[in-house]
């Protein structure tokens, strides 16, 4: 009986291990069959329906090369296999999933999702040297050899995608090279104005470029006093936003709105080291500032391909912003610099103390804050005033889309970050005196204040009173040139400036 029984069960087990075995082998093949068909190109196309993903990548050199190898989407979006592959495969498949189920493909704004900050989040570095293995070929220019130097002395602070953004996907207005043709044909050398405006008493002007077409407006800014920095009470201030101390402000001019792309190229095409014509019959103008060396041409191409004409000009380095002031002034005669911080505060403030120049709390409009995540935020007050994240489309914007502040001044708040003259200290406002007449901040330091936060800003950054500084060696880390460049900037697109004018006998004193 026993014998009988054990028999039975040495049966029963060889049929459940023979069973267990089946299924595994099914899920197996089943399992690699899904990951299989899951992974390839056309799977992939059935969810991922933004217009530029399959053309895109059909005109670029992983799909169209010399050599016939194809790359295709998993090569690049998922990690190589034995890395994770499975793991990020599952959390990229059911994020994937919701979000095609919940959100709808067409209001995505798909253009800002092809940027350097975000590719990082949809490719692998270890996919790229996994087939990159040899970043040296014998087919390689001194110029990528120089670039791929600079990667492996800097791999843990740089992606591929740095340099090679565009390289799976095919972008027709990219450029990973010196741009010796930027700013052609922008009419930047019309002459129209053959000299600057005369000003003869302290009101509002437009100043006219000579050797251009380009004019731009200047605003009186009246003297007087204010409080500098924020209140402990202010929701989200900042530790370098105080001691709040009382500064007196001497009365002068400021511009409308920053510099725009086309007075920017009327300073590049006068004083540009390459290109420039200094044929001072054809442009007197050009001849008269000959002694001022402008930017060299920039590596890719500045405006983010956003657009010139009056958006704010972008991605220069701050001596380039200083030396545009320097042939402002030389060619109209005024004397044209940056606004110190204190100035600059005092005019966006424009007589308010509130955190910003208009009516708002930071709190209802902070995209951080819960209640705004479940019911939204009413942003159409701020919307009025500022160009920043919440309706910036992730670039520039022109002058006009916003109103002014009080003083008639445009994008104090948002658009570009601003530089000031300042060199930036946490507690600058420590060292300064109430009552103080016209401060020019600390004496020395290694970065420079940059105010009014940009399009990239958060609505707690665009504070009248919020602070910032340039990151000069992390906005050059990707600058594939050696020596970097000391005119442009390979990693910021979010900082400009905005002119002031002294008040002296050339301006109505």
């Amino acid at each position: 009986m026993l014998k009988k029984f054990g028999t039975l069960l040495r049966k029963r087990i060889l049929l459940v291990l023979f069973l267990s075995f089946a299924v595994g082998i099914l899920v197996t093949v089943v399992g690699n069959k899904t990951i299989e068909y899951t992974s390839t190109d056309q799977f992939c196309a059935s969810c991922h329906v933004h217009p530029h993903v399959f053309t895109s990548w059909k005109l670029s050199t992983h799909y169209d090369n010399k050599g016939g190898i194809q790359v295709h989407c998993v090569d690049c979006h998922l990690p190589p296999k034995g890395q994770g592959y499975l793991l990020e495969k599952t959390k990229l498949g059911l994020w994937d999933a919701y979000q095609f189920l919940t959100k709808d493909s067409s209001a995505f704004n798909w253009e800002a999702k092809r940027t350097v900050e975000q590719a990082p989040h949809f490719t692998f570095k270890a996919s790229c040297v996994k087939c990159h293995a040899n970043l040296f070929p014998l087919t390689l220019k001194k110029e990528g050899q120089d670039a791929h130097l600079y990667y492996s002395q800097n791999e843990a602070t740089l992606e591929c995608t740095n340099c090679h953004l565009n390289v799976g996907h095919y972008d027709p207005n990219a450029k990973h090279a010196s741009n010796s043709d930027f700013g052609k044909g922008s009419g930047a050398n019309k002459i129209v104005y053959t000299e600057a405006t005369k000003v003869e008493k302290f009101a509002n002007f437009t100043e006219k470029i000579p050797g251009s077409t380009i004019s731009f407006n200047m605003i009186t800014i009246p003297g007087g006093k204010f409080k500098i920095g924020s209140p402990e009470t202010e929701p989200y201030r900042r530790p370098d936003e105080g001691p709040v101390k009382e500064v007196e402000i001497s009365q002068f001019y400021m511009a409308e709105v920053e510099v725009t792309w086309n007075e920017f190229l009327v300073f590049y095409s006068q004083t540009a080291r390459e290109g420039r014509t200094s044929d001072v019959k054809s442009n007197p103008a050009a001849g008269e500032v000959d002694a001022i060396s402008g930017p060299t041409p920039p590596y890719g191409q500045p405006d983010q391909n956003w657009g010139l004409g009056n958006r704010p000009a972008i991605t220069m380095r701050y001596a380039t912003a200083e030396t545009y002031c320097k042939w402002l002034s030389k060619i109209t005669g005024k004397k044209y610099r940056l606004p110190t911080e204190t100035e600059w505060e005092y005019a966006c403030r424009a007589g308010t103390q509130t955190p910003y120049f208009f009516p708002g709390d930071p709190k209802k409009y902070s995209k951080d804050r819960i209640m705004n995540k479940i019911f939204g935020a009413d942003t159409t007050n701020i919307d009025r005033y500022a160009i920043y994240s919440g309706n910036s489309m992730a670039k520039t914007q022109k002058p006009d889309a916003v109103k002014p502040n009080p003083f008639g001044l445009k994008n104090m708040l948002g658009n570009v970050a601003e530089f000031c003259a300042d060199w930036y200290s946490p507690d600058a406002y420590s060292d300064l005196s109430d009552g103080i007449k016209d401060p020019k901040g600390p004496e020395s330091g290694t970065e420079k204040v940059i105010r009014g936060g940009s399009f990239k800003s958060d609505p707690t950054e665009v504070r009248c009173a919020a602070r910032d500084y340039t990151q000069d060696q992390a906005w050059m880390k990707t600058d594939p040139q050696i020596p970097k460049s000391i005119w442009w900037y390979s990693d910021c697109n979010m900082v400009g400036f905005r002119v002031v004018c002294e008040l002296d006998e050339t301006t109505g004193k």
